[in-house]
C-alpha cells in the first residue's frame, strides 16, 4: 500500500470511528424510546458484515507496561474503530506461542497478528533491524518521519514481505539510557571483558570493543545482574528500569543510549489474511497501529521524566555521561559492525541504503532545528 493511499484510508477510518461513537452517543439519547428502529432504516454501518474474529501473540510479560499494554490498545481501538465488527484476542509471551515464536507463528497463519520488535527477527533478514534501531542512527522523531514520509514503510513492506507479513510501527521507546553497570566506564578500554547484556547492532559494537556478549530474557537480568553472572545490562528507560528493580544491584546508570536512539516495537500481520479484509477494516487497522505508534513514545516520554526523579532521589541512583571521546570511539565501531550487517543479505544493503540517505537528509535539518529550540530553551523565552 502507497503511504498517500493509508493517508486517505486512515481518514476514512477515522471517519468510521467517528460514526461509531456517533451511534453509542444517539443510542444514550434515545433509550427512553426503546429498541424499536423507523420503518425503512437502514442498517448501521457497522453491522454490516462478516465479523472478522483474530489472535494476536506479543513477545512481551503479560501486563507489562506500554509493550504488551499498547498490543491490547490497539485491539480495542481496532474494536471500537469498526464498530465491533473486528475483534481481536491478544495473548502475551508463552500464553499460546513462545515470545521468540512469534515472527514464525504469524509467517504461517497460525495466528493473525503479532507483536515485538523488528530486531529480534535480524535471523530471518539482517534488514530487519533497521526497522528498530541502529547505533548513533535515528532518533523516534527521525524513524516516524522515514517510515511514514521518507520511503521507509515500503522497504519495510519488502522485507516482510518475503516472509508473508506486512510490518507496522506501533510504538517507540524513544532514546534509550547506555545501561546498567557494575563498574566505571572511563575509556573505551573498559569495555574490554565486560559481560553485558544487550542485543541487536549494539550489542555487536560491545563485541567489537572486547566485551562479552549475553543474551538473557527479561526476566533473568536482574538476578544475572544481581549475581555477577553480567557486569551491566540496558534495558528500556527510567520507567521500566525502576520497575525492573536494577537499582538495586548496579552501581552506576549511564546515558546516552547510543545504541537506540529511538528502538520501533512492531504489529505484524498476516499478508494474506490482511489482504483478505475488507478495505475499510484493512484502513482501521492501518489508523489504529499509527496511532497506538504514537501513543506508546508519548506514554514513555511523559513517564520517564517522574521515573528519573524517583531514582534519583529516593534510591540515590548515581546517573552518569558517556565521554564524548568513549562516544567517539563507540560511533568508529559502530560504523564497522552496521556496515558489515548490511552486507549480509540484498535486502539489507537496500534497506541500509534508504536509512542513511534519510539520515543525512534529516539529520542536518534536526541539528539546525534542534539546536535553535533548545538554545531558545536555555534561554528562557
Amino acid at each position: 500500500m502507497k503511504r498517500r493511499d493509508f493517508l486517505s484510508k486512515a481518514a476514512i477510518a477515522g471517519l468510521a470511528g467517528g460514526t461509531a461513537l456517533l451511534a453509542a452517543c444517539n443510542d444514550d439519547t434515545k433509550k427512553a424510546e426503546g429498541p424499536k428502529a423507523e420503518a425503512g432504516q437502514a442498517a448501521a454501518p457497522a453491522q454490516v458484515g462478516k465479523t472478522v474474529h483474530w489472535k494476536m501473540v506479543t513477545t512481551w510479560p503479560p501486563k507489562y507496561p506500554i509493550l504488551q499494554t499498547g498490543s491490547e490498545d490497539l485491539a480495542k481501538r481496532i474494536e471500537v474503530m469498526s464498530g465491533g465488527r473486528m475483534k481481536i484476542d491478544v495473548y502475551a509471551a508463552n500464553e499460546l506461542v513462545p515470545g521468540l515464536g512469534v515472527f514464525d507463528a504469524v509467517s504461517q497463519g497460525t495466528v493473525e497478528c503479532g507483536s515485538g520488535s523488528p530486531y529480534y527477527w535480524a535471523g530471518k533478514d539482517p534488514a530487519c533491524q533497521w526497522f528498530s534501531a541502529v547505533p548513533f542512527g535515528l532518533n523516534a522523531q527521525g524513524l516516524n518521519s522515514w517510515f511514514y514520509s521518507g520511503g521507509g514503510l515500503d522497504l519495510w513492506d519488502e522485507v516482510y514481505g518475503q516472509f508473508n507479513l506486512i510490518g507496522r510501527p506501533m510504538g517507540n521507546t524513544g532514546v534509550q539510557m547506555a545501561g546498567w553497570f557494575n563498574r566505571e566506564i572511563n575509556s573505551i578500554d573498559d569495555f574490554k571483558g565486560l559481560k553485558m547484556r544487550i542485543p541487536g547492532l549494539g550489542g555487536k559494537v560491545i563485541a567489537r570493543a572486547g566485551g562479552t556478549v549475553v543474551l538473557l530474557p527479561g526476566g533473568e537480568i536482574f538476578t544475572s545482574l544481581e549475581r555477577g553472572v553480567i557486569d551491566a545490562t540496558e534495558w528500556v528507560g527510567p520507567m521500566h528500569d525502576l520497575r525492573m528493580g536494577f537499582y538495586q544491584a548496579a552501581k552506576y546508570y549511564y546515558t546516552p543510549g547510543w545504541h537506540e536512539g529511538g528502538s520501533c516495537l512492531d504489529v505484524m500481520f498476516n499478508r494474506d489474511k490482511f489482504n483478505a479484509l475488507p478495505s475499510d477494516l484493512k484502513a482501521i487497522c492501518e489508523a489504529a497501529a499509527a496511532q497506538t505508534n504514537m501513543q506508546a513514545l508519548c506514554d514513555f516520554e511523559a513517564q520517564n521524566g517522574a521515573a528519573l526523579k524517583e531514582l534519583v532521589e529516593k534510591h540515590h541512583v548515581e546517573v552518569r555521561k558517556l565521554s564524548p571521546e568513549i562516544l567517539a570511539d563507540l560511533r568508529v565501531l559502530a560504523r564497522e559492525v552496521v556496515a558489515e550487517e548490511a552486507a549480509k543479505s540484498p535486502m539489507a544493503t537496500k534497506v541500509a541504503k534508504g536509512f542513511n540517505e534519510f539520515q543525512k537528509q534529516w539529520g542536518s535539518w534536526a541539528d539546525v532545528s534542534s539546536r535553535t529550540y533548545f538554545d531558545t530553551m536555555s534561554i528562557g523565552v
